[in-house]
């Protein structure tokens, strides 16, 4: 047992160390880029959310149309 004890203490520098040989290899997206996916975002955000509000609405309608008979 006390071999995974060292194990442990010696993967520590080498997990960081491969951490940042990682995040060297990332590609950040440019300006524009981001800019246009936050635009899809939000615009097919609000277009769902206007859709589930009209379907709540027509469900909430139906069942109190159906509870008043």
């Amino acid at each position: 047992m006390g071999n995974s004890a060292e194990k442990k203490a010696k993967a520590g520098p080498g997990f960081f160390t491969g951490v940042k040989a990682e995040f060297k290899k990332i590609v950040w997206p440019d300006r524009q880029s981001t800019l246009k996916q936050s635009v899809a975002v939000v615009a097919i955000s609000v277009v769902l959310g206007v859709i589930i509000a009209l379907l709540d609405y027509v469900a909430k309608t139906g069942v109190n149309f159906i509870t008043s008979i």
